[in-house]
């Protein structure tokens, strides 16, 4: 039985050195599964080995797969914020497909539009855990079309954060004067 080797002709730099290892330590375990005398020889292959099976020590190498934090909200070229499609199923039903956003708006979403007397469903999903996108699905009785039932939540969110704002604001400054007082007299007497 022979195994191939990962294409090293598109790797370069740090990635040729690490599928080098990690190819290596694959051959390693391939070795000692059909010898049962195969180990790992070095750091290097033993984080590959143990990224690889999510063990403690993995994290260098598992930091380098992950994406840079601007890349889950910043729209590529081309690419829309939100993009509707009707739902050719059900009467007076879209599907909103949310790029570059997760849960906290999805959820957000979701619960105020089901405050709404004309949302009959709203639901929604992320189709994938690694990608930064959601699916809303909004189902009205009929008497307002999916997206001005979503507009109008989104209003009243906006509106509603506003609010939290500025209320938030106003108790942070009153804690900090309260606490400057308390402090001030704590320290004169």
């Amino acid at each position: 039985m022979s195994v191939i080797p990962p294409p090293l002709a598109l790797a370069s730099g740090l990635e040729a050195r690490q599928t080098v290892v990690s190819h290596h330590a694959h051959m390693q375990r391939a070795s000692s599964a059909s010898c049962g005398s195969g180990r790992l020889e070095g750091k290097a292959d033993m984080r590959v080995a143990n990224a690889e099976y999510g063990q403690p020590g993995s994290r260098a190498i598992a930091e380098e797969n992950v994406p840079n934090r601007f890349e889950l909200f910043l729209l590529g070229d081309g690419e829309k914020k939100v993009v509707e499609e009707p739902d050719t199923r059900v009467q007076s039903a879209s599907v909103f497909t949310f790029n570059r956003e997760d849960h906290t708006l999805g959820n957000m979403l979701r619960a105020r539009l089901l405050q709404s007397p004309h949302v009959q469903f709203s639901g929604y999903k992320v189709p994938h855990p690694l990608f930064s996108k959601f699916e809303l699905r909004v189902q009205t009785d009929g008497s307002i079309t999916p997206r001005q039932a979503l507009l109008q939540a989104c209003k009243d969110l906006v509106t509603d954060l506003g609010l939290l704002s500025r209320e938030f604001t106003k108790e942070w400054e009153l804690r900090k004067m309260v606490g400057d007082n308390v402090e001030g007299g704590a320290n004169g007497v």
